[in-house]
């Protein structure tokens, strides 16, 4: 686990790249790898990469990067994991290529060298790197097919920059720190920007799943090499064993280092399960690590995690944090997300991965990704029966009967605070697509108050991602049923640009590696290809498949009690103590001056907040935290 970053310039400028600011975009992400960094320039400065390390397999100098071949006419850098390295490395040794480390790092670049592109489609891991080969004078660079690791790039007048993080793409002289207007829409929609660009001007993400290859000859050229519905059809037979057998091996396999292990422990089915399988194949304790709320119990799951540590035997750790621990962090946080990330699960992470490395382990494995395949979330499966029934009686409405229903419906509703439920009737109406990835917090009718005059037609934008999503499934699954078209839809951006991220910038920002062993892409492709009619057989309860392949592993009220989730009490935060410090900053902020959002409109949800008539503490924290994150880039 390591930052990468680096420089293509295909310019024609007979400025030289330049060490010291490859050093500078190394040193901004210290925290990613604070055990080593190293630069490089090839000798026709064309190219420079540069680098920190997090040392996790192979400890000694021999895993410092960038790394050359062998025959040094290609160089790496990586960062990520690649669980099945020692069987590829076998079979690269066969092919005659010699080894000076025991890294995955070597093994891909070696990997390259012998199959190209096709390397991807070989590796089970998590990465994001980058290769230059000076014979054709290229890159090829790739992000893994979940998207669990990040990849950034910038590129315009022949100069392309690439980093795991942002920051270090800011460091170069060249790139200009300029807001992208485009993506606030997506951010206030979703949570965080959408797949392809960032909230920065011109600095964009490889979006998961996908490669690139940067020459003189051709250019940029950015294409997908996984489809997640890799696998059509499967037996619908023994689909119990089955799961349990592909997360036995997935959980085994990220058990793959050279330093101290542990897990994220909520209490929940996910981590549970993660510990329970660990515990099979370890000869010590598993360590394991849970955050709780000192003065609101009721977003603790302390008990069940109490539950399972004792059950397991496991060597627990717990963190207890409350207002003012958070309150701590937050002006922080921006600097690590390097994009908003509404998410305010990111302060109680911050602790625990804060916990964590404390303890002296350096990699854990999380939870991410079973609700998401599973159906997990209320919220998911009630989406998924409206449209199988209420939707579909009101799709065959007449058209002037769906306005009038909405023309009336929508004050009524605004009035009451359920702006969401009226975009529903409005998407219905209009015959968008119903399921956008996740809730949404400012939906488009939300923002049709929420944003400025000037700015009210950036509303539309949301929808025009989403209706990319779903055009590019279908060309990938022509026949797919309406729980794999949402489960895509999550992979894509929700988990992908969201979740994931908030793993890795919020883990990373206190250098630890965390591993998620439910986002095996072999265990993805399998429930991808499960009917719905299997993932949700009664209609009536969320994760039933996971539920019932795991009773014989679990107890009985570990499985079946009631989901809480990993949350954060902002509702109760930004109505006491924090809410005079979110007025401020939100409507008084160099981000409220840009004139972007309607002033009178956030007024009247802070105040209606604050006097109990609503909970929006996730809505206030979105725009907060996006607030914050201007202040930290721009002001």
């Amino acid at each position: 686990m390591c930052g990468i970053a680096g420089i293509v310039d295909l310019s024609g400028r007979e400025e030289r790249i330049n060490c010291d600011v490859l050093k500078k975009m190394s040193d901004i992400i210290l925290h990613r790898g604070p055990d080593a960094d190293g630069q490089w320039t090839s000798d026709d400065q064309k190219c420079g990469f540069t680098f920190r390390r997090l040392s996790i397999i192979d400890l000694t100098q021999n895993g410092n990067q960038p790394m050359k071949s062998l025959n040094n006419n290609s160089v790496i850098v990586f960062n990520g994991e690649i669980y099945n390295h020692a069987d590829l490395r076998n079979d690269m040794i066969k092919c005659g290529y010699k080894y000076q480390s025991n890294t995955d790092t070597e093994t891909i670049i070696n990997g390259y060298a012998e199959y190209g592109e096709e390397i991807l489609h070989l590796m089970n891991g998590m990465w994001g790197f980058a290769i230059w080969n000076a014979d054709k004078n290229e890159l090829f660079a790739a992000r893994d097919r979940i998207g669990i690791k990040p990849f950034y790039y910038y590129y315009k007048d022949g100069i392309f920059i690439f980093g795991s993080e942002i920051k270090s793409i800011l460091a170069h002289p060249s790139v200009k720190v300029e807001l992208n207007i485009d993506e606030v829409p997506n951010y206030l929609n979703f949570g965080m920007s959408s797949n392809m660009a960032t909230m920065f001007n011109n600095i964009y993400k490889l979006p998961a799943g996908h490669c690139l290859k940067l020459s003189e000859k051709d250019g940029l050229v950015v294409k997908r090499y996984w489809n997640p519905m890799t696998q059509q059809e499967v037996s619908t037979q023994n689909i119990d064993e089955t799961l349990v057998r592909l997360l036995r091996r997935s959980i085994k396999d990220r058990m793959m280092s050279d330093v101290p292990f542990g897990v994220f422990l909520s209490g929940g089915v996910d981590s549970s399960l993660n510990v329970a399988l660990m515990s099979e194949l370890m000869s010590r304790p598993v360590d394991t690590f849970t955050v709780g709320f000192r003065e609101l119990e009721k977003y603790n799951e302390l008990q069940y995690a109490r539950q399972i540590s004792e059950l397991y035997k496991t060597n627990h750790h717990e963190i207890l944090i409350d207002d003012r621990d958070a309150f701590g962090i937050i002006e922080d946080l921006p600097f690590y997300e390097d994009e908003p990330n509404a998410d305010p699960v990111c302060i109680p992470l911050y602790f625990l991965s804060q916990l964590t490395r404390k303890s002296g382990t350096t990699v854990v494995q999380v939870g991410e990704g079973s609700d998401e395949q599973f159906c997990g979330y209320t919220w998911m499966l009630q989406d998924y029966l409206f449209q199988k029934n209420q939707l579909q009686a009101f799709s065959v409405l007449p058209g002037f009967l769906k306005r009038i229903i909405l023309a009336t419906a929508s004050p009524l509703l605004n009035g009451a605070n359920k702006e969401l439920a009226t975009d529903y009737i409005r998407r219905a109406t209009k015959k968008e697509h119903f399921y956008w990835s996740g809730r949404a917090i400012y939906s488009p009718t939300h923002q049709e108050m929420l944003l400025s005059r000037k700015y009210n037609n950036l509303k539309d934008l949301p929808y025009k991602y989403v209706n990319k999503m779903y055009d590019d499934f279908a060309e990938l699954a022509p026949r797919a049923d309406l729980f794999q078209k949402m489960m895509y839809t999550e992979l894509t951006q929700r988990l992908a640009e969201m979740l994931l991220m908030r793993v890795d910038k919020i883990g990373m920002a206190n250098s630890i590696e965390a591993r998620v062993p439910f986002l095996d892409h072999r265990i993805v492709e399998y429930t991808m290809a499960l009917p719905e009619k299997v993932k949700i057989p009664d209609r009536s309860s969320t994760k039933y498949l996971l539920k019932k392949a795991v009773e014989p592993i679990l107890p009985h009220d570990i499985i079946y009690r009631k989901k809480q989730g990993f949350a954060a009490p902002v509702n109760e935060w930004l109505r006491t103590k924090w809410y005079g410090y979110a007025c401020e900053n939100i409507l008084n902020s160099e981000f409220a001056k840009l004139g972007i959002v309607d002033k009178q409109y956030m007024k009247a949800l802070l105040s209606k907040h604050k006097s109990g008539k609503v909970n929006a503490g996730f809505m206030i924290y979105t725009m907060l935290n996006l607030n914050l994150w201007y202040k930290k880039f721009f002001a």
